[in-house]
């Protein structure tokens, strides 16, 4: 489910693999593999995902169908 979504909010902003790998500073072939669930993926790279797509990690986790980012304290 995590793949999946992480997928959808990409595809939804209009972004490619490649834009997204650059933003995190990884290849295109090392994202892939984020969105493929061929390899985990680090903290550090699910925060910046949080706040590239403006969403939560536990959205993004599928703990919550809730798309919209916690408010900030």
């Amino acid at each position: 489910m995590m793949y999946e979504r992480i997928k959808n909010l990409r595809e939804d902003r209009d972004l490619t693999q490649t834009d997204v790998a650059k933003y995190l500073n990884c290849t295109q072939e090392c994202y892939s593999y984020y969105e493929n669930g061929k390899r985990d993926i680090p903290t550090d790279i699910l925060i910046k995902l949080s706040v590239l797509f403006e969403t939560s990690i536990d959205y993004m986790l599928g703990n919550t169908d809730v798309i919209k980012p916690y408010p900030k304290k």
